[in-house]
């Protein structure tokens, strides 16, 4: 199979130029998926690039893609929140770019079998990494008690229906369980009001399978982990891109980026600064990145990506 044809890279163009990718530099991809935004990076200069990912089916495919560089390309099995690890594996101390492009790849989503689409019935699972002894979507739906998996579908996936979706839950676990993404699906859009229904631009379902993939791969928290490391492991002048799609994730990488940007962090009615804050790095635009309408054409994943980016300043 060739995995160049599995997956479009979302913001190709923007990512590689953002990086300001220069020969000799060190290189991080921390979502390295089917290896499109590496692949890229690395044909553009003379770099070397650690890939690191939790899905071991397309890390097989991407270190098929990115063999042609030889020793320039590493790639790992491993979340993105644990990149320090590798870089002292491989004696980089210091980073001259770093790329997050989070979210679920359309190689996951078109195959069945790994449980994360609402459109292909499958075995409720959502684990990016298989092998992984934590508990499945499954596993949660079935077992979390129903006021913890109302907050959870609430919280994680934004959905204003989490306590008709949820009662519905309760009701199909004492008939035997919901084990399937087929039954949650249509659990689900069952429990939404006609009229919602009727409006809705995205099947009834994607806020509630949005919020099971993140709690069963602690997306956010994976995502914290990274964002209070990495900017102590970037040199100068490097620059940090990460590519979000939707509002948790969202939120969470812009307001980390302003913070690192601000000049004092003092409350508002502070009336001089006494916490002597300096700026740790500069946004690279105010407003982030979004994919043309003629990417969006070709890539209907691209619609809802982000990119946001900062350089890191002198002396942090």
């Amino acid at each position: 199979m060739n995995s160049a044809t599995l997956h479009t890279p979302v913001l190709l163009h923007e990512v590689v130029d953002g990086l300001a990718v220069k020969d000799g530099g060190l290189y991080l991809d921390g979502t390295l998926g089917l290896g499109g935004h590496a692949e890229a990076i690395l044909a553009r200069r003379e770099c070397s690039l650690l890939g690191l990912d939790r899905d071991r089916t397309a890390l097989r495919y991407a270190m098929g893609r990115l063999s042609p560089f030889g020793l320039r390309a590493h790639a790992q099995h491993a979340s993105f929140a644990d990149f320090a690890v590798h870089m002292d594996a491989l004696g980089w101390d210091r980073l001259d770019g770093a790329l997050l492009d989070i979210g679920v790849s359309s190689m996951q989503l078109d195959r069945g079998e790994r449980g994360f689409s609402y459109r292909l019935d499958a075995r409720l699972d959502m684990r990016m990494d298989q092998e992984a002894d934590v508990p499945t979507a499954c596993d949660i739906v079935n077992t979390w008690d129903a006021d913890r998996l109302r907050e959870a579908i609430a919280r994680f996936g934004e959905e204003p229906n989490a306590a008709r979706i949820v009662s519905r839950i309760v009701t199909a676990r004492k008939k035997g369980g919901i084990r399937t993404t087929g039954e949650l699906a249509s659990l689900v859009e069952a429990a939404y009001p006609a009229a919602w229904r009727a409006k809705a631009r995205h099947h009834p379902a994607t806020r509630t399978f949005q919020a099971l993939r993140i709690l069963v791969n602690d997306e956010l928290g994976q995502l914290n982990r990274f964002l209070e490391q990495i900017l102590g492991r970037m040199q100068t002048g490097g620059r940090l891109l990460i590519i979000t799609f939707h509002s948790l994730e969202d939120r969470l990488v812009k307001q980390t980026m302003h913070r690192w940007a601000k000049a004092c962090l003092c409350p508002p009615s502070a009336r001089t600064c006494v916490c002597g804050h300096k700026p740790e790095a500069v946004l690279l635009w105010k407003k982030p990145l979004v994919a043309s309408p003629e990417e969006c054409a070709i890539n209907p994943r691209a619609t809802s990506a982000k990119l946001r980016a900062v350089e890191k300043l002198a002396g942090q």
